[in-house]
């Protein structure tokens, strides 16, 4: 049996990691951004549970002054967008851009749907006199609440973006980095809410 050789394993070794590189969706710097937004995510989750283990009382009985019903609908608002922005990446791996705008759009209106669902939910609220300062369940509810709220924001922004460098032709089935970039971050957008729906508005 021959003994492999460096030169002979070298184009074995890259291919694989050619290989594997091609499997990451995204480039480099949209993961470094994911994972420093979902490490801010995480530290004020952990802040939340710290608190939550020094007041249970008063985070057992939060949720059940909370609109329900805007969580959830934001929690099927967001999902849906998910698949949306999904379905755009699989239209442009078909070259069909006048899909993957479609796809886009319904995402955008997903988006604007989320927002509307929470400015009516922050109304509701102010009808039933909950505020920031009522207590610190209440504190820490409108951080994550409001800051996930800016995320969905700036990315409406970039969906937006999205749009309009698919609609000039900037992305192709053979080049698509920026757009796979915008799904990855709008995809972490939607797995913060889905942290957030549960441990703020049904286990408190």
């Amino acid at each position: 049996m021959t003994a492999a050789t460096p030169q002979t394993m070298a184009p074995s070794v890259l291919s694989r990691a050619d290989s594997h590189k091609d499997n990451v969706p995204g480039g480099i710097a949209v993961w470094v951004l994911i994972y420093a937004e979902l490490t801010e995510f995480a530290l004020f989750f952990l802040v939340y549970l710290v608190t939550r283990a020094h007041n249970p009382e008063l985070f057992a009985e939060g949720p059940a002054y909370l609109n329900t019903t805007a969580g959830t609908l934001n929690t099927l608002v967001l999902v849906t967008s998910s698949f949306c922005v999904a379905r755009s990446m699989a239209a442009i791996r078909r070259n069909d851009r006048a899909r993957c705008i479609r796809w886009l759009w319904l995402t955008l209106a997903c988006a604007a749907a989320y927002c509307g669902i929470k400015g009516w939910e922050y109304y509701w609220n102010e009808l039933h006199d909950i505020y920031t300062r009522r207590n610190l369940y209440f504190t820490l509810y409108y951080y994550l609440t409001f800051n996930h709220l800016l995320h969905v924001l700036v990315g409406m922004v970039m969906i937006l973006w999205l749009i309009f460098r698919t609609a000039i032709g900037s992305y192709s089935a053979d080049e698509h980095e920026g757009l796979e970039n915008g799904a990855c971050y709008w995809h972490m957008i939607d797995l913060a809410w889905i942290v957030i729906f549960p441990l703020v508005y049904v286990l408190g």
